[in-house]
């Protein structure tokens, strides 16, 4: 496909998919309240799209990510067969589903934050610009999990699809920890797949510091 139409094709297919998502899903509260960082997100990279595009890999995480919360949004993450099939065949205690989200949570904001460093401010490749990246996305973990505080605190048992700790007092903790791990894992991974992305633009963001 060409590169020039693929963030459309991917901007289509989730719209597709967000209102498939919303048909019957487990409660529209939820689903709207897991799904709103689609409707906060996506204007903003609809509408910087010619200015500010980005790599063709931060597109493809992003609609990835987007999925996850609509399936979510749809099922409620405790409930979600993924989350139950995973219960199955690797004997999990419960539907695991949300540390999958929360992973993702680090995983995808970690290559974005790590392009808008390198394009936009005066960071390098290194160790200042791996601890910011993690540290930012520990940050957006932390204020999620502040927003899920608020939440509970009131809506009450209204709330508890949108928490999914199933029970787990340690839930916040280990939501944490997996944005934590995909961070890491993100910049390891994928950190020069995406440099070479970034090749031949004007800002030269693969300058080691």
């Amino acid at each position: 496909m060409n590169k020039l139409n693929e963030p459309s094709f991917l901007l289509l297919t989730g719209i597709i998919l967000l209102v498939i998502t919303a048909i019957h899903p487990h409660d529209y509260t939820t689903w709207w309240m897991e799904t709103a960082p689609i409707f906060i997100a996506v204007p903003i990279f609809v509408a910087t799209y010619k200015s500010y595009t980005l790599t063709p890999l931060v597109y493809r995480l992003l609609f990835v990510h987007a999925i996850i919360l609509m399936a979510g949004g749809h099922y409620t993450y405790a409930e979600v067969p993924l989350g139950y099939w995973m219960e199955h065949w690797f004997g999990f205690l419960r539907n695991d589903y949300d540390k999958i989200g929360h992973f993702a949570q680090g995983f995808v904001p970690a290559l974005l934050f790590r392009e808008l460093l390198l394009r936009s401010s005066p960071i390098r490749r290194g160790k200042l610009l791996f601890t910011l990246v993690t540290a930012s996305c520990l940050a957006v973990s932390a204020s999620y999990e502040l927003i899920e505080w608020v939440a509970a605190i009131t809506m009450g048992q209204g709330a508890d699809a949108f928490l999914g700790t199933q029970g787990d007092p340690w839930d916040t903790q280990t939501d944490m920890l997996m944005a934590l791990i995909g961070a890491i894992c993100a910049q390891v991974v994928l950190g020069r797949l995406q440099d070479k992305q970034l090749e031949g633009r004007d800002e030269s963001p693969v300058r080691s510091s």
